[in-house]
């Protein structure tokens, strides 16, 4: 049994472990996970596994490049009809918005 590669104290055991991609259930996979600081590890097969089935779900690659427009004298932010519809949004709804740094503007519904 190996050392975990984090925290370097646990010794790295194997189990089956749910995984959550985007708020959505993927499935359980194999991994190997450290008892002291909690770290999960998969192999390189699990990994192909794992994307395989967010791709499966249609959740990779949901990430899209907008721009910034302009309505009256506000901008907005158009959304991608992929990023709404998981998003199941609609119009009127309200939301919140707060930059969380300069270069990051968080939306929470």
């Amino acid at each position: 049994m190996e050392k975990c590669y984090i925290c370097e104290k646990g010794t790295l055991e194997k189990k089956k472990i749910p995984y959550t991609f985007m708020d959505e259930q993927i499935g359980n996979f194999e991994a190997e996970v450290c008892p002291i600081c909690g770290e999960t590890f998969f192999d390189e097969e699990t990994s192909r596994k794992i994307t395989a089935a967010t791709k499966a779900k249609g959740l990779w690659g949901i990430g899209a490049r907008t721009k910034i427009g302009q309505a009256g004298s506000t901008l907005d932010i158009r959304l991608p009809k992929r990023i709404i519809d998981f998003l199941s949004l609609k119009k009127g709804e309200e939301v919140i918005i707060y930059p969380e740094t300069k270069k990051r503007l968080v939306i929470e519904l």
